[in-house]
């Protein structure tokens, strides 16, 4: 399988680390599977049940007994607790806002107590932490540096073998829930999409989350694979936001960010870039297919427009004190409006991307030059802060929510100073009414939708206004599976987990059903 990686593959196997192979899932599992791309009731991992007392101040948990980790050793509850002291107690692994005190009353039961109802933490606890083994996690010293080489888990595969150009991972045996019918699994390290695309023709690659040329004929092109298409991934301009933790240079100034909003052409970008798979987006990032309802109405512009208005981008940079100079750039105080887009080397739908917003912010006096990087690097510099704009998308969280990519991207609790790794929030936004706002949200249970929306008006209205990070398409995930020679993939009828090889933990759950036919 490919899942965009290029570059020599670094032996980092800390599931809280940016570049974290194997993904969340494979090795290290969580407590229970939410499907973010239907409703439906959480599957169960490493929890059997959960349940809630009835002002969400307290999370009870039954774990499932009989697992051991990949050393033999047994897991029990105490891992959940020491797993969750250390999220708390480390802000650049806690990505969840996690604020709960946990404790085992048996190796069976684990009692998550909060200081106010904390409704929705319960997905990102339950399915988005990772559990690691206290044995062999206590003795590690900064957990936020350590790369982990030789990973300890309870997870469905085991490392097999890790060249600079190939991981193989191999089925775990002694695995809890049975030996995975898919013996090995082989993720090589390609220079891009191209040569992804090259490889499938040759048949040596069996899942690829990614474009092709001419995705409308794959089925045609690529005898004996399918190919699903699911727009959920909100596309974005990532920008280092907030001068205040560190970040430099014009992107810090939320006028830039809103004229780069105005002058991109979103209809151009998507025929040039993505084969036209992609559709509109909403500044609310909110799902506008999913999360229709909970869309304010006080937005500016419920959905971005997909035509670019230069007039509006030139007012907003003037109004702000900014003159266009002699070769057409923009500044102010002497400083032009030069910026760096960082994007991964052989992504080619991405690369096209950027170069084609250049040209069009060129029009807006904007001057954006592309910088192409290998993934490490690219996810490195990402978590320290250490650009001005990236070609990135939103995480969706743990369940069909908003909610998330709010507590994730733009609370202040997930990130860091520049130059420290940041939990999720790479911009480093950090508003009070935003915080206050999630921090609220946590509190109603989701049935709630009146006591809820007011909350969520505060937080659009306000990420609107300061757009840290610039809303561009919803992508269309493009996933390209080979149903000749395995069964069990998801489908538009049968959607069990998001099709795409790079998302943890729904990459793990496609393993786990996935059955070779022996073609």
């Amino acid at each position: 399988m490919y899942t965009g990686g290029s570059g020599d593959i670094q032996p980092i196997f800390n599931p809280y680390l940016p570049g974290a192979l194997g993904g969340g899932g494979t090795f290290f599992e969580s407590l229970f599977f939410y499907n973010i791309v239907r409703s439906e009731a959480p599957r169960p991992r490493l929890g059997e049940s959960f349940s809630w007392n009835d002002d969400g101040t307290e999370l009870s948990i039954t774990l499932r007994s009989g697992v051991k980790w990949s050393d033999g050793q047994p897991f029990t509850a105490k891992d959940v607790v020491f797993t969750l002291r250390m999220i708390a107690e480390h802000k650049a692994l806690n990505g969840t806002g996690y604020r709960g005190k946990a404790t085992a009353t048996d190796d069976t039961h684990v009692v998550i107590k909060f200081d106010e109802p904390s409704f929705l933490d319960g997905p990102q606890i339950l399915g988005r932490i990772w559990i690691v083994p206290e044995h062999k996690w206590k003795d590690i010293p900064d957990p936020t540096k350590e790369q982990l080489r030789e990973p300890v888990g309870t997870g469905p595969y085991l490392v097999d073998e890790l060249k600079p150009q190939a991981l193989t991972l191999k089925a775990n045996p002694g695995y809890w829930g049975g030996e995975p019918a898919v013996k090995k699994i082989r993720f090589p390290s390609l220079s891009g999409n191209q040569s992804g695309a090259t490889a499938l023709k040759a048949g040596q690659i069996d899942w690829q989350t990614g474009p092709v040329p001419d995705i409308a004929n794959v089925e045609q092109s690529y005898p004996g694979y399918k190919l699903i298409i699911t727009p959920i991934n909100q596309m974005v301009l990532d920008t280092c936001a907030n001068a205040d933790l560190g970040c430099k240079g014009p992107q810090t100034d939320p006028a830039v960010r809103q004229a780069i909003y105005y002058a991109v052409n979103r209809t151009q970008l998507n025929a040039l870039a993505f084969e036209n798979t992609s559709t509109e987006i909403s500044p609310s990032m909110a799902l506008l297919q999913r999360d229709q309802a909970v869309i304010s109405g006080r937005l500016q512009n419920k959905v971005a427009p997909m035509q670019p208005d230069a007039a509006k981008a030139q007012q907003i940079l003037e109004s702000a004190g900014y003159t266009k100079g002699a070769d057409g750039i923009y500044a102010k105080d002497g400083k032009p409006v030069k910026l760096t887009l960082k994007t991964v080397a052989g992504w080619t739908d991405y690369i096209t991307a950027a170069d084609t917003l250049s040209q069009q912010l060129a029009k807006a006096g904007i001057k954006v030059t592309a910088q192409q990087l290998s993934y490490n690097e690219w996810a490195g510099a990402r978590g320290r802060g250490d650009f001005q704009l990236m070609l990135d998308s939103l995480g969706q969280g743990p369940a069909a929510d908003p909610f998330y990519v709010y507590s994730y991207s733009y609370s202040t609790d997930s990130t860091d100073k520049v130059g420290e790794t940041s939990g999720t929030n790479f911009s480093r936004f950090s508003d009070p009414d935003v915080d206050k706002a999630i921090a609220e949200l946590k509190k109603i249970n989701v049935s709630d939708t009146a006591a809820r929306q007011p909350y969520f008006d505060t937080i659009q209205t306000r990420i609107e206004q300061s757009m840290p990070y610039i809303p561009l398409l919803t992508q269309g995930t493009i996933n390209i599976y080979n149903a000749r020679k395995f069964t069990g993939w998801p489908t538009k009828e049968d959607l069990y987990a998001f099709p795409a090889a790079w998302q943890a933990p729904d990459a793990s759950e496609t393993y786990l059903r996935l059955r070779p036919t022996g073609k």
